[in-house]
């Protein structure tokens, strides 16, 4: 089978946990990873796109370290014009947030954590899709021999499918990293992982109220006991692009309190 590419042709990778010691205290379960973003610029240095998915991340949740670097390393005929880095707030937020905005109110560090997605490899969003369609339609018209994008689309239907084939392989992540407390970041992980062992499927089930969201739930994988944080996706927590004023009120909550309660200090 062909391995899916970015435009200008770095192929889509699996973004997985590097540090596998089971010696985790947490383990967090997100949804698809996400992408190295550059601005494309005309040969006059106009913007032809604000913003291109161009490679996978270097680590999960990644924080946007060595944009420059990587965008560097990726060859575009000169007549197409040039990458540079996106917007910051493009390269590397969620990771960024899952730092500040989950982790280190809980007391924990990317040490004592496990990161896992639903689909390790990158999705495109409806303007992700725009934007990879006016380099495919280039690749279509230009006589520049340049290899088709084919990154999948963000589609929840294959979410589902994919979630279901790889649960067994998120179980053993869970099992190998030690954790015993599972954060979730938002519906999608409760809905396509989570529900196989409870009743529950969206993330207000869990508590909608600044007096219950966020506190712990307990549950059964595997005969094992753990316990569940169920969180708004790190979009909404750190109020990037359109985000859910409702969950981002109430994570700001749950941090102020977490961090006069922490778990682990």
């Amino acid at each position: 089978m062909q391995q899916n590419q970015f435009p200008f042709g770095q192929p889509l990778q699996k973004v997985q946990q590097k540090d596998t010691r089971p010696d985790k205290s947490v383990f967090v379960l997100g949804v698809y990873a996400s992408a190295v973003h550059a601005k494309w610029l005309n040969p006059d240095g106009s913007v032809k796109v604000q913003a291109l998915a161009v490679a996978s991340e270097h680590e999960i949740f990644w924080k946007g370290e060595g944009a420059e670097d990587i965008i560097a390393g990726i060859n575009i005929p000169k007549e197409l014009g040039s990458l540079v880095p996106a917007n910051k707030n493009l390269n590397g937020p969620s990771g960024r947030a899952l730092d500040e905005l989950f982790l280190k109110p809980l007391g924990y560090t990317r040490k004592n954590a496990w990161l896992c997605d639903l689909l390790p490899e990158s999705r495109v969003n409806a303007n992700q899709k725009k934007a990879v369609g006016i380099y495919n339609e280039l690749v279509r018209s230009s006589s520049i021999n340049l290899p088709k994008a084919t990154i999948p689309d963000f589609d929840e239907n294959e979410i589902k499918e994919c979630a279901i084939q790889r649960r067994d392989e998120i179980v053993n992540e869970l099992e190998a990293s030690g954790a015993n407390i599972i954060i979730l970041l938002g519906d999608l992980p409760i809905r396509w992982f989570l529900h196989f062992y409870d009743k529950r499927t969206k993330l207000s089930q869990f508590g909608d109220t600044s007096d219950t969201y966020g506190q712990r739930h307990n549950v059964i994988i595997n005969e094992k006991a753990y316990d569940i944080i169920a969180l708004c996706h790190p979009r909404n927590a750190a109020r990037l692009g359109t985000f859910s004023k409702k969950w981002a009120d109430l994570h700001e909550v749950w941090v102020e309190n977490s961090g006069k309660t922490s778990l682990h200090l």
